[in-house]
């Protein structure tokens, strides 16, 4: 038995899409133009469009029209680090390498390097503001007490990639601790700056994930579909000191249709298989 009209359609623009006759970024014919050429109904040209849209081959655009998915070659991370020195925020940054940019993790910055990619971050963007019930639980302090925030927006390639935000309690800054106010990347990371000057030794971390829908300001951003098919991942980290006091908490955020993460335990060797996908044919 033949397949539905509208499968044909489908099949026969996917076939255009994958030998580049429709290369990403373009447009697909207008609805009319496409009735015309398959001499088919509006609703079947609408039954094949979302038969593409739900295989993430095209998105449409309001006011605009169907346009096919520019991919992008996905980033893995791995998420485990030194407990001493794994910032999952802020560390070893892009500047010190001669790469524009900001303060990323040292694992993030290594890999995206290696992988002969080019990462990119915003200068932090610093606030002073109450703590929220979440940080107040995380951080150990009283709710509404003043945490100072250093937010940043990261690329890679010139893509955006993820955003962090770093908090810390201001009580830091009164000990002392007062670059994590100052609107400049801290070269040697913030653990390490802390370890320095307060002598707060990072002891470990622990990180909780999340999957959600991006929220207005994240899919503005990473420029997802507005529907909401393309999912975040949320990551919490919470570092601890010497003393089990937690000292800071990062929240990260990394859309799912460019990221993977890899979690390693022991002695485990290199992995060629995400080596080879973090490199750009």
């Amino acid at each position: 038995m033949a397949d539905p009209m509208y499968r044909q359609i489908a099949d026969d623009l996917r076939r255009q899409i994958e030998a580049g006759e429709l290369p990403p970024g373009a447009q697909l014919p207008t609805e009319l133009e496409l009735r015309e050429k398959y001499d088919a109904s509006r609703n079947t040209i609408r039954d094949a469009t979302k038969w593409l849209i739900t295989r993430g081959l095209v998105e449409t655009r309001p006011g605009q029209g169907t346009f096919v998915i520019e991919r992008i070659i996905p980033f893995v991370t791995t998420l485990t680090g030194d407990p001493k020195t794994a910032s999952g925020g802020e560390g070893h940054t892009y500047i010190e390498r001669g790469v524009p940019g900001g303060e990323a993790e040292p694992d993030y910055d290594r890999e995206v390097m290696v992988s002969r990619r080019t990462p990119q971050a915003s200068q932090p963007k610093i606030e002073i503001q109450q703590a929220s019930a979440l940080l107040a639980g995380e951080l150990s302090i009283e709710e509404n007490a003043i945490v100072v925030s250093r937010h940043q927006e990261r690329f890679i390639d010139g893509t955006p990639w993820s955003l962090q935000t770093s908090f810390y309690p201001m009580s830091l800054v009164e000990r002392g601790a007062t670059r994590l106010i100052q609107a400049q990347n801290i070269l040697e990371g913030t653990v390490e700056y802390l370890r320095d000057s307060l002598d707060i030794k990072q002891a470990g971390y622990r990180d909780v994930i999340t999957v959600r829908a991006p929220d207005e300001t994240e899919t503005r951003f990473f420029n997802l579909p507005d529907d909401g098919r393309v999912s975040v991942l949320s990551t919490r980290r919470t570092g601890y000191d010497q003393n089990g006091q937690a000292f800071r908490l990062t929240l990260s955020v990394y859309p799912a249709d460019r990221n993977q993460f890899v979690v390693k335990v022991g002695e485990v060797p290199a992995d060629p298989t995400a080596a080879s996908a973090n490199r750009q044919s």
